[in-house]
């Protein structure tokens, strides 16, 4: 149990101890910046590349990208109040994003087409002594991934690659979405149990609030005593001179 004593709360301007932990500006992380470019990404891919009815993957992977768009925002947001909510949402987040990951896998497979990452396509890997040598596009991919978060990065290319260009991409964005989150969610872990959830808080900014009243109330002890010697004080000199003015 996680001493709230120790619980880091944020204030308001007045100093008022608040519960609510500081809010994450999500649509700053890289994360949920991917995530955004991903979802559509996605919708140019089944539109020009999967058939238009009859074919419930489109459904399926659009879907599931945008569960993972929505639950990180939706998870970030009531993060301020709950450690538990948060962690829940983006695992689901992180579930929806392998789903979405394996969608654009099978598809490869599905098509005989090469997943950059892994290795050549089944008929190069025949044909080569290094079958499990990656395609020698992922490096230059891996790179743009990494260099490039928001949706209009990707956006112009959406009419120009081919559906294994934009698997690939899509694929190493989901790996990178998944690292991240797995390493963010962790973390998430560790604070809950070094502070608490919304109890814990609530407690420590209890227990804040008497604290800074009993400094107050000790404070103005100390200044009334204060001004009861002044009092004192003025007094003894009121008396010395109605003495002096006596005696003369």
């Amino acid at each position: 149990m996680p001493d709230p004593r120790k619980i880091q709360l944020q204030r308001y301007d007045d100093g008022t101890p608040s519960v609510l932990r500081k809010r994450a500006v999500y649509t700053e992380l890289a994360f949920y910046q991917k995530s955004d470019a991903l979802i559509q990404l996605t919708k140019a891919f089944c539109e020009r590349f999967l058939p238009k009815y009859g074919d419930r993957t489109v459904d399926q992977m659009v879907q599931a990208a945008r569960s993972v768009k929505q639950n990180i925002a939706e998870g970030m947001t009531d993060g301020q109040t709950s450690f538990e909510v948060e962690i829940k949402l983006l695992g689901i987040a992180q579930g929806s994003n392998q789903e979405l990951m394996e969608d654009y896998q099978d598809y490869l497979k599905q098509h005989g087409l090469c997943d950059w990452g892994k290795a050549r396509s089944s008929r190069e890997a025949s044909n080569s002594r290094d079958s499990g040598a990656v395609h020698p596009r992922f490096e230059r991919l891996l790179a743009f991934c990494r260099a490039h978060n928001r949706l209009e990065d990707y956006q112009p290319y959406f009419s120009q690659w081919t559906d294994e260009e934009m698997c690939n991409t899509a694929i190493c964005l989901c790996h990178m979405v998944d690292k991240v989150l797995t390493t963010f969610i962790a973390k998430r872990d560790r604070e809950f149990v070094e502070e608490g959830g919304i109890r814990e808080r609530m407690t420590a900014a209890r227990l804040d609030r008497r604290g800074t009243q009993k400094q107050i109330i000790e404070a103005q002890a100390h200044e009334i005593e204060d001004l009861k010697a002044q009092v004192a004080s003025l007094r003894r000199e009121l008396t010395l001179l109605k003495q002096k003015g006596q005696n003369s």
